[in-house]
């Protein structure tokens, strides 16, 4: 199987490394020289356009930023889409609209390849290491076709359902973390206000019923005050923002998710889009003068586990 990895940013780079890093045959692209540069060097190759990609690999796999991106890399005069031909597989791991994914998917299928979206969902720490979760939204042949590679990848890999249901499940945990980041901000910064220390605190939190894998990470590089969890406000507020129009489309009247989404215009208004996303306590920080940092907190969130061969998750049935 020959394998195209197009957008080796904070997650893509991890995810194409675990690829490479288990033997399979890899052509990358991206437009950094320097990051495609270190690909050549370990063994990848390279390729000089998303359609020169396509034509040399199997499976063509795109983690990128946005939506938009997304839809330029595919359809462009040099795109994916003009280098497919039949039996090709792309693979979306970009979290992404779930109608932009069922709307690309149909473009994918008109030349008679296949397609899945695959986000991934743990962290870019998680990815590093192969032990990543992966939705894997598409016809279960498919699955079943691409698994060695999503387990080469991922830990835990859920098939989801047809094409776009790993999308939306995606944006679905991604506002979920986002909520609870804002929660922990709050905690935390009120807990320093009533004079408590933050590191008890923090065992507190993690031993008890408030517990969250969010907790468990970014608030260690809040205390730490790096904030650095390699996600950026910008790419919040896209995801959140994607829930929403989920939402609207069902017509379900959020209450939660608009305050958030204000929330995070603002902590970008005031910090830039490229600020880490964990900076968004720094509201709370400027609005009462205190500053949330304990010692003995590390700067980055490394994972701790051996990799592990990915395994299938199972579904509960009725």
């Amino acid at each position: 199987m020959k394998v195209g990895f197009i957008g080796l940013g904070n997650v893509g780079a991890k995810l194409a490394g675990s690829i490479l890093r288990n033997g399979f045959d890899l052509t990358v692209r991206d437009l950094d020289p320097a990051v495609t540069g270190e690909f050549s060097r370990l063994g990848a190759k390279v390729a000089g356009s998303p359609k020169e990609l396509a034509e040399d690999c199997d499976v063509i796999i795109t983690c990128l930023p946005s939506p938009s991106i997304s839809a330029s890399v595919m359809e462009d005069t040099n795109g994916v889409l003009a280098g497919l031909s039949e039996g090709n597989i792309w693979i979306e791991m970009s979290t992404t609209d779930e109608q932009e994914v069922l709307r690309l998917g149909a473009k994918v299928q008109e030349k008679g390849a296949l397609v899945a979206d695959c986000p991934v969902s743990g962290g870019c720490h998680r990815a590093a290491t192969g032990n990543i979760a992966i939705f894997a939204g598409c016809d279960r042949k498919v699955f079943d076709s691409v698994f060695p590679l999503l387990a080469a990848m991922g830990r835990q890999v859920l098939h989801t359902g047809p094409l776009g249901t790993a999308s939306i499940l995606k944006v679905v945990t991604n506002y979920l973390a986002t909520a609870n980041l804002v929660s922990i901000c709050e905690a935390l910064v009120t807990t320093e206000a009533a004079g408590l220390d933050l590191a008890t605190a923090y065992e507190a939190i993690k031993i008890s019923s408030g517990n969250s894998f969010v907790h468990e990470t970014e608030s260690q590089v809040i205390l730490n005050g790096s904030r650095d969890i390699n996600f950026t406000m910008d790419l919040v507020l896209k995801d959140i923002s994607l829930f929403q129009e989920i939402a609207d489309r069902g017509q379900v009247p959020l209450e939660i998710s608009p305050l958030l989404i204000d929330i995070f215009r603002d902590a970008q208004d005031r910090y830039g889009p490229r600020e880490w996303s964990p900076n968004v306590i720094k509201r709370l920080e400027d609005a009462t003068g205190l500053v949330i940092q304990a010692p003995g907190f590390p700067s980055e969130i490394s994972d701790e586990e051996p990799e592990a061969p990915g395994q299938e998750v199972g579904i509960a049935k009725s």
